[in-house]
């Protein structure tokens, strides 16, 4: 559940309201048990958990706030190790309903299985007749019975919010005025009212909803949603518009969206600032190092810290589809073929497939480019194809397979993936380009890029799909040097090394595949708002996807939208400056509290 509120000509005293009552909700919600501290639940990529309310209603916030943390699983049969959750609202419930029974066995026989964390919203005096839940490992009583209470609930579940109330009254001979444990916050992301941590509600959601849906109606783009969190918390979260121009699907919060090249920090990064860590990767060692295909390059001895600043002298990029093609247009052996077979198995559509080899062209042709002229900051995507096989040599696992058993599943952000369709209904994924030149379909669930696509739709630069919530909680893990949900992902001052300008004193702004400000803001050039402090750090992807993360004041921002549809021609969101214009509105509602 996020706190966020179309607020009508009352809006100031509705946010107050808002924020009493979120509160009023931590205040009184109250953790009664928490044997072996079960909660916060620990290590989500090993812990199978199973949800399951009684006399609330459909889409109800606690369920919905506990989505936004994990995957839940069919209800039977549950693991030994796993977690059943087991809500009521006392008030809608009766205990002597024959249903309740049924209900009691349910949860008797999974409990055998696994843990029960029982919620109880409503009256507190209900707990003297529910004896099952008086026996789970974790009970939690929620008082108030409102969207703040029931999301509260679930963020203490995953570590989101602190549990610190005290009960005020005894209930029954059970528990006595008083009792309560406390167990931590802020682990996990949570999720608050704007003016919990300062934010001028008003202002954040009138001007930022004002730019929005002025890029919409100038045809920039469709649809679009932005996140903004601030201290550990999602304090907005709003779409506008609809997935395409007919006006037919929405946008949700649960979309998926291509990355482009947000994917250069989202991928490969993350990995290679944990191999950094540990020793297994030095950001001073030459390119022949881990990529030893490269030994007669002119590239060879040019370092991953040049690379990865945008400072090796790498040209842009390469067209690598169209170097596939002969003067006369047509494809040149060993590159597309019209049919799938054992040689050609990589598919592009369903009327084009690619060389099983032809990848060692794509790194050739890398190869062979001449360097620039001259030692100057040039944006390109040609290292970024490369570091997977460095990933992967160093960790002697695939790049997709690395990067979810060791950061995605971990942080509770199964969106992010490549190749999305395998996983996810083509209906959640938004569209993208009208493709007119190379694969002549409309791009939808396949990457976007051209290179990635011949790739497989693996690669460093671009290929990364992913919902808005699941990009905040890697963006938070950056913003906590590191750390989330109770676990260290990269070593201290990891990410604080590639997030800080590598050679600003030779005019080149970047980190280590992190973008950052402008050294000299100047507002006809600059993507980020004038606000953003010199420590902070984020990037952009060409499809019309952005975020931004300011250490300074532990906030973020995400853009999200399919600016290429349909077709790539729209520069709306780069003539009406909406990433800086909104992200700075962020800035301001800040600067109002």
């Amino acid at each position: 559940m996020v706190f966020c509120f179309a607020f009508g000509k009352s809006m100031a005293q509705e946010a107050t309201a808002t924020l009493e009552a979120w509160q009023a909700a931590q205040q009184s919600l109250v953790l009664l048990q928490n044997e072996g501290k079960l909660l916060p639940v620990k290590k989500l990529d090993k812990t199978p958990i199973f949800w399951k309310s009684y006399g609330m209603d459909e889409g109800n916030a606690f369920e919905a706030t506990l989505a936004k943390y994990t995957d839940p699983l069919p209800p039977a049969p549950l693991a030994a190790n796993g977690i059943f959750i087991l809500a009521l609202n006392a008030e809608n419930y009766a205990t002597t309903d024959p249903g309740f029974k049924n209900l009691e066995i349910a949860a008797s026989v999974l409990k055998g299985q696994g843990k029960l964390v029982a919620v109880l919203f409503g009256k507190p005096s209900a707990l003297e007749k529910l004896e099952l839940f008086r026996q789970a490992d974790a009970l939690i009583l929620v008082p108030e019975n409102n969207a703040a209470g029931r999301s509260l609930a679930a963020q203490v579940i995953f570590g989101g919010a602190a549990a610190n109330g005290k009960l005020e009254t005894d209930i029954g001979t059970f528990y006595k005025k008083g009792a309560g444990l406390s167990s931590p916050g802020n682990l996990r992301l949570g999720y608050a009212p704007p003016q919990s941590v300062g934010l001028d509600a008003q202002l954040l959601t009138d001007s930022i909803s004002a730019i929005v849906e002025e890029g919409i109606r100038a045809h920039a783009y469709p649809g679009a949603q932005v996140l903004v969190a601030k201290d550990g918390k999602v304090v907005f979260h709003k779409t506008y518009g609809y997935h395409t121009y007919d006006s037919l699907q929405a946008v949700q919060p649960t979309d998926i969206y291509d990355f482009a090249s947000v994917t250069k920090t989202t991928s490969t990064l993350p990995a290679l600032m944990r191999l950094n860590g540990e020793g297994r990767f030095d950001l001073d060692a030459p390119l022949n190092a881990y990529f030893p295909f490269y030994k007669n390059s002119n590239k060879a001895h040019i370092t991953y810290r040049e690379f990865l600043a945008h400072y090796g002298r790498l040209q842009p990029s390469i067209v690598f589809w169209r170097e596939a093609k002969n003067k006369r247009g047509r494809w040149k052996m060993r590159s597309f073929k019209n049919k799938q077979s054992k040689r050609y198995p990589i598919r592009i559509t369903d009327n084009l497939f690619l060389y099983k080899k032809y990848k060692k062209k794509i790194y050739k042709g890398i190869a062979k480019l001449p360097l620039t002229d001259s030692l100057s900051y040039v944006y390109s995507d040609l290292s970024f194809i490369l570091y997977p096989e460095v990933v992967e040599r160093l960790t002697g696992d695939s790049l997709e397979a690395h990067l979810k058993n060791t950061f995605y599943r971990p942080l509770g952000a199964n969106t992010l993936t490549y190749n999305p369709l395998r996983f996810f209904p083509k209906k959640r994924i938004v569209p993208t380009e009208r493709d007119t030149f190379f694969r002549h379909i409309q791009v939808h669930g396949t990457v976007h890029d051209e290179t990635a696509a011949m790739l497989g739709g693996v690669s460093g630069h671009a290929g990364l799909f992913g919902s808005a919530n699941d990009l905040a909680k890697l963006i938070q893990m950056y913003l906590n040097d590191g750390t989330y949900g109770g676990e260290r992902f990269i070593k201290e001052g990891g990410v604080k090394e590639f997030a800080r300008c590598q050679y600003c004193g030779k005019g080149n702004r970047r980190g280590l595949g992190f973008d950052k400000p402008l050294i000299d803001y100047d507002p006809a050039k600059s993507y980020v708002a004038k606000s953003a402090s010199p420590e902070s750090f984020g990037h952009s992807g060409y499809t019309g996807t952005f975020y931004w993360a300011d250490p300074k004041y532990d906030l973020q921002v995400i853009f999200f939208s399919n600016r290429v549809y349909p077709d790539r021609s729209s520069r709306g969101l780069y003539d009406l400056d909406i990433r800086p214009r909104f992200q700075q509105a962020v800035y301001d509602a800040m600067k109002k509290r």
